[in-house]
């Protein structure tokens, strides 16, 4: 028998902080307090539920930190599950993109992650978020053999060629994607109109990769929505979550549908969306933005719920719930992200008595996963 007693810290539970222990025996949190536990001192401390990040691509900055500049895949994963750890997130959607480029995100660097994934067991519970690019025609019949095979734990409808197609006009900003994908500009150039000259067919593969997915009984989230009919679209292929929305008006006509909204912990703690579109804490106030995700940057998941309290509208347990029950509600994720009895024993421990909260301890599965060094002298 594995046991954890945490004591003497403020629990989020039942939608508020109180002080109380939280008891885990076997992976799993219990009412009781088993002999033999190994104590964690939480005085002066917050015990949060675990964070569950829906959508986080930040991993693939320990693949290619660099363009052109690839490292295997079992070291990749390796730095990610120990950057998602110290930053609180105890479970992980990666979003993997699979699209037409070469490269990154190619259908090679699919089966690496997936494969590399699968060859050992995390103590992050990491999974696969499926961004699907749109136009990528030739790698369907394998996204659809990996939906049925239980490698993917959610989808994702994303369709940036048309936009890419745009931009490479441009040498510099063309230079991005090239780069990414280790290919001279005129060649990506060429490749790219070659993929966009197949729009015709796109609809139908769509339909059959989301027939799948309902099949599989897995989420499913379109991305970037610009119009409230293009949300509808996807809603009525069975995607109830609706990710990054351009527009507010799209984000409020999603929520009324009683979709989840998602948005990015960035946008939050900067303020502001890198790429000018909706502010996520003014949406999240409102009450339309109910989930946040990493995005692009893992640290900001712990820090923004702290901004979004701090702001005065939404209390520390409204605000952390967007990135523990509702993300979890969201990935179809019924045992975790709150702390009660019976539920996965995925906790963070934070002290938020500075400027900006510090985490303290990372406990996955009953069991301490990250501690800093003021959490090792609380431990017995």
């Amino acid at each position: 028998m594995r046991a954890l007693r945490i004591t003497g810290g403020n629990v989020l539970a039942e939608g508020g902080l109180a002080e109380g222990e939280v008891t885990l025996r076997d992976g799993v949190i219990d009412g009781g307090a088993p002999d033999g536990a190994q104590v964690l001192d939480a005085r002066g401390l917050l015990v949060l539920p675990g964070i569950v990040d829906m959508h986080g691509d930040a991993f693939e900055r320990q693949f290619q930190p660099r363009p052109g500049v690839g490292f295997p895949t079992d070291l990749a994963l390796e730095e990610t599950e120990r950057q998602l750890l110290a930053c609180g997130v105890t479970t992980a959607f990666h979003g993997v993109t699979l699209s037409w480029e070469p490269g990154l995100r190619s259908a090679d660097a699919w089966r690496a992650m997936l494969d590399g994934l699968a060859a050992r067991a995390w103590t992050c519970d990491m999974r696969v978020h499926l961004r699907w690019e749109a136009y990528n025609l030739d790698a369907l019949d394998m996204a659809i053999s990996d939906i049925a095979a239980g490698r993917v734990h959610m989808l994702a409808f994303n369709d940036h060629t048309p936009s890419i197609l745009k931009k490479l006009g441009d040498a510099t900003t063309g230079a991005k994607y090239s780069d990414r994908a280790g290919m001279e500009l005129e060649a990506f150039r060429t490749l790219a109109a070659k993929v966009g000259a197949r729009a015709g067919d796109v609809p139908a593969a769509q339909a059959r990769i989301a027939a799948a997915a309902r099949a599989a009984g897995i989420p499913m989230a379109s991305h970037d929505d610009d119009t409230i009919a293009t949300r509808d679209g996807f809603r009525a292929e069975g995607a109830r979550i609706c990710e990054f929305p351009v527009a507010e008006e799209v984000g409020v006509a999603a929520r009324a549908a009683g979709d989840f909204v998602a948005m990015g912990s960035p946008n939050v703690v900067r303020g502001k969306s890198h790429l000018g579109w909706a502010s996520a804490a003014t949406l999240a106030e409102a009450g339309i933005c109910n989930v946040l995700c990493s995005d692009y940057y893992y640290p900001c998941l712990l820090r923004a719920p702290f901004v979004l309290a701090g702001r005065g509208v939404l209390s520390l347990a409204q605000a952390w719930a967007l990135v523990s029950a509702n993300a979890a509600a969201a990935g179809g994720l019924s045992d975790r992200g709150v702390i009660a009895p019976g539920k996965r024993g995925d906790l963070v421990l934070v002290d938020a008595s500075g400027p900006a909260p510090r985490l303290v301890a990372t406990v996955v599965g009953g069991a301490v996963a990250h501690l800093t060094a003021e959490g090792w002298g609380r431990i017995q």
